[in-house]
């Protein structure tokens, strides 16, 4: 980098330190919206009230057109515009201000919707996951506001309703692909391999979940009396899901590759078990590597069973069983052929003739970025920059369907990966918290990768 770049570089950094403790009482606003897309369990209130929060937020670091629309699945979305300068290239910055439920507010150590510092991290549902990445975007946008207009085009997307699906958003991508127009778009939903670790996320596992129901009696029946030839619904149940596990705990499911091997970056074993908090003594249940197993191969998760609970339950033989499946899927293998494999994969090793019904769920297909263009060579530079060491690639094991929504609706685009969410978030979990220093540094990144596209300068 020139001396010029140099000094640009600390410019962006000042301003953005400058703009944290700000950036901090603004985070804890954003957290204390109980923004989670479901009105059976939060008032839709919330939603809204951070839907606007965001609206005026962008509109006053200077984000032109900035406006909500309400989508097909009744979430409300942010929009904003503001058109490139002759010549310059044209940036999309997403994220998304929804989050999921706080679960069993027992197991947090602070109110799951109050912004708690302790031990140099922030606390609070969304932190992380994505309202710290809201907060990455608008950091970047503020410190090149100082300067004047932006030097490129920037459009900006705050979906409402991504923990739920994002069904809303992904319909008006396909309606209206020209609100989505962008040279490069900047997915603020991912996150490094750990806090001060730059990595681009390149792939995203697509998702194909079924529901399972098994019958076998009219109702329950005295175990004593009948068990042992009376058909139990539950062992049924067990005996299918145990069909999907081989020897070494691998996924397998009949028509599915299961063998695939990850080529980026690994993923420690011990860094995982961390990561993950994997009990002492606890093998992994994959043959491969821990990369193959969340970034290269399909994944089956029981995420719920309905079945008698311990406390309560009877002498019965279980009529009737059911659990809910989720099927992660790599890139190159087609998420309906996956959950297409998975149905054929349980009918065919159903026991005992039970009766068995199948409810197809949630399909997202899986995404592989495209990292050769100058939006990403811009951005790689603008993370060593800002994190002052080189950038690592890595897979994700979860489903944005939106980016694929977006690779049909503007194939030109190129679509990148990064965020805060790094593994000691727990996004999802209790105790969620995000690392500042990842705000920041990727504000100043996002700064920088801004203010490199604008081609104007090579003129």
């Amino acid at each position: 980098m020139t001396s010029t770049g140099t000094d640009r570089s600390h410019e962006i950094r000042e301003r953005i330190r400058a703009a944290m403790p700000t950036a901090r009482d603004e985070l804890a606003r954003l957290v204390a919206f109980r923004s989670v897309a479901d009105p059976r369990q939060f008032p839709v209130e919330e939603c809204v009230g951070a839907a606007n929060w965001v609206r005026d937020a962008f509109t006053a670091a200077g984000v032109e057109n900035v406006e909500t629309i309400e989508t097909s699945d009744g979430s409300l979305a942010v929009l904003g515009h503001t058109p490139a300068p002759e010549g310059a290239p044209t940036v999309l910055l997403y994220s998304h201000y929804d989050v999921q439920p706080p679960g069993d507010e027992s197991l947090w150590h602070s109110e799951p919707f109050a912004l708690t510092e302790r031990n140099g991290r922030w606390y609070g549902r969304g932190a992380a996951d994505c309202k710290g990445n809201i907060m990455m975007h608008l950091l970047a946008l503020r410190a090149l506001r100082e300067d004047g207009p932006l030097p490129v085009g920037v459009r900006i997307v705050i979906e409402g309703s991504e923990e739920m699906g994002g069904a809303g958003l992904d319909r008006l991508v396909a309606e209206r692909p020209d609100l989505f127009d962008a040279d490069l778009i900047v997915i603020g939903d991912s996150g490094n391999a750990e806090v001060g670790r730059p990595t681009l996320t390149t792939t995203l596992r697509g998702i194909a979940n079924v529901d399972v129901h098994i019958e076998t009696l009219k109702g329950e029946i005295h175990s004593g009396m009948y068990g042992g030839a009376a058909p139990d619904a539950l062992a049924a149940l067990v005996h299918l899901l145990g069909t999907l596990r081989d020897e070494n705990g691998d996924t397998v499911v009949d028509g599915l590759d299961c063998t695939a091997t990850w080529e980026g970056v690994p993923y420690p074993e011990d860094r995982f078990r961390a990561d993950a908090g994997v009990l002492d003594g606890v093998a992994l249940p994959t043959s491969g590597t821990v990369a193959d197993a969340v970034w290269a191969r399909p994944a089956l998760t029981v995420l719920g069973i309905d079945a008698p609970p311990v406390v309560g339950s009877a002498a019965a033989v279980v009529p009737r069983a059911a659990a809910r499946l989720n099927l992660r899927v790599p890139p190159g293998v087609d998420a309906r052929a996956a959950q297409d494999a998975l149905v054929a994969h349980l009918e065919a090793h159903v026991p005992w003739g039970a009766h068995l019904r199948i409810e197809r769920d949630v399909l997202g297909e899986p995404f592989r970025a495209s990292t050769d263009g100058p939006g990403y060579a811009a951005l790689r530079a603008a993370l060593e920059t800002a994190y002052g060491c080189e950038v690592g690639t890595a897979g994700q094991g979860g489903s944005i369907p939106l980016c694929t929504a977006l690779q049909r609706a503007v194939p030109r685009a190129e679509i990148a990966l990064i965020g805060v969410e790094e593994p000691r978030c727990v996004i999802h979990a209790p105790n969620e918290s995000v690392d500042p220093t990842e705000i920041e540094n990727l504000a100043v990144a996002e700064a920088l990768l801004l203010t490199s596209l604008d081609r104007r300068a090579d003129r």
